[in-house]
């Protein structure tokens, strides 16, 4: 049995652990499109190439990230906090005016990020109030620029790469 904890002061402390921001995207079977902003992104495996992030089982898109069978991974550089509070806010076309394009498989992929990764859904696994969605990544691309850094999230704000430097 797990102990109680107060969820507010509990997520503080999850808090502490900085994490990079991603827009995870995907369509739904009538082809719609749909993003959120997510920080739950991780590597899982090299061989085979695995990814995860995880979703609110409440969240609005959730139905089309269950459904799909493929999602991308668009990694967020310091300079796209507007795209990040963008697709952490509900829309009715999370994609007007936001540059993107399709991959072969019509999902979007979003413009000037620092990498992408296009993966097929392996399974999703129960993770409480969310589910966990892994995915097997099918070809990534990634901004080979060393002047460009992540967006960084960390005790509940934004962060730049210079703001802590040492």
């Amino acid at each position: 049995q797990s102990p109680e904890f107060d969820q507010r002061d509990f997520r503080n402390a999850l808090g502490h652990f900085g994490t990079g921001v991603t827009v995870i995207t995907t369509k739904d079977a009538s082809g719609q499109l749909y993003g959120v902003t997510v920080s739950s992104f991780n590597s899982v495996s090299l061989t085979p190439p695995l990814v995860l992030w995880s979703q609110v089982r409440g969240a609005p898109s959730h139905q089309a990230f269950l459904e799909s069978p493929y999602f991308i991974v668009n990694i967020l550089s310091e300079s796209q906090k507007d795209i990040s509070n963008h697709f952490a806010r509900p829309s009715e076309d999370k994609f007007k005016d936001i540059a993107h394009h399709l991959s072969p498989e019509g999902i979007p992929i979003l413009e000037n990020t620092l990498g992408h990764f296009i993966c097929k859904k392996e399974r999703d696994v129960d993770g409480g109030d969310h589910l966990i969605f892994i995915g097997r990544v099918m070809s990534y691309s990634y901004n080979t620029s060393e002047d460009t850094a992540p967006l960084f999230f960390w005790k509940g704000k934004y962060h730049c790469a210079a703001d802590h430097t040492s």
